[in-house]
C-alpha cells in the first residue's frame, strides 16, 4: 500500500537499504505517537564491536520486540520474519540508492548521531571503514534489496498493514498524516 498512514498500530516495523532514513524517520513517528523506539543497530553490538551468533541474535530480537508498543528500526533480511510476526505496521522506507549511498559515505566523516552500542568505542577510521563499506554494500544490493523485503512482507507480513515511502517527500507526508497518541 502507498500513501499516507491516519492511524497506525502500536508495533510498528520500519524496514529499508543501509542509509534510507530508518532511525531519523523513526525518531520522528516515535514524537507523533509516543512508542518508544528500538534501533536494532544500538542491540546488535556486543562490546569492543563483536557480532552476535545467530541464535543469541535471534534471542535479542524476541526479548526486544516482547513488548506490546515500539518501533523498531533495522534492516537484517535474514531475521526480518521475527519482526514480521510481531508487527501490526510495516514501513517500507525504499529511498533511491544513490541517496543511500551519499548518505552513508557522509556519516563516515561525520560524528555519529543516536546512540552507540553499549562497550563500542567510536573513531573516525571506524566510522570511515564501516560507512564507506556500507556504499559498495549498497551499489551490490541496489536492485534487489527492496524487492526481497517487499517479497518477505508480502509472504510473512499479511496481517499487517504495509506503507512503502519511495522519497523524502513522502516519508514527511506520511508523518504528517499520522494520528498521535
Amino acid at each position: 500500500m502507498e500513501g499516507s498512514a491516519g492511524a497506525i498500530g502500536r508495533r510498528v516495523l520500519v524496514d529499508g537499504m543501509a542509509g534510507s532514513g530508518k532511525s531519523t524517520f523513526s525518531r520522528a513517528l516515535s514524537a507523533k505517537t509516543g512508542l518508544p523506539v528500538i534501533h536494532l543497530d544500538v542491540h546488535y553490538w556486543k562490546p569492543g564491536w563483536v557480532k552476535p551468533s545467530e541464535d543469541a541474535w535471534r534471542e535479542t530480537q524476541r526479548n526486544l520486540l516482547a513488548g506490546d508498543a515500539w518501533i523498531v528500526d533495522g534492516n537484517d533480511l535474514d531475521t526480518l520474519e521475527l519482526r514480521l510476526a510481531r508487527a501490526d505496521t510495516v514501513v517500507l522506507l525504499e529511498t533511491p540508492w544513490w541517496t543511500c549511498a551519499s548518505r552513508a559515505f557522509r556519516r563516515g566523516l561525520s560524528k555519529p548521531v543516536g546512540e552507540m552500542p553499549e562497550g563500542c568505542e567510536d573513531s573516525a577510521w571506524r566510522r570511515l571503514r564501516d560507512e564507506w563499506g556500507l556504499v559498495g554494500i549498497i551499489l551490490r544490493h541496489r536492485g534487489s534489496e527492496a524487492e526481497h523485503s517487499r517479497a518477505l512482507v508480502a509472504k510473512r507480513g499479511q496481517h499487517a498493514a504495509s506503507y512503502v515511502l519511495g522519497s523524502k517527500r513522502a516519508a514527511r507526508e506520511f508523518l504528517d498524516g499520522v494520528a498521535g497518541d
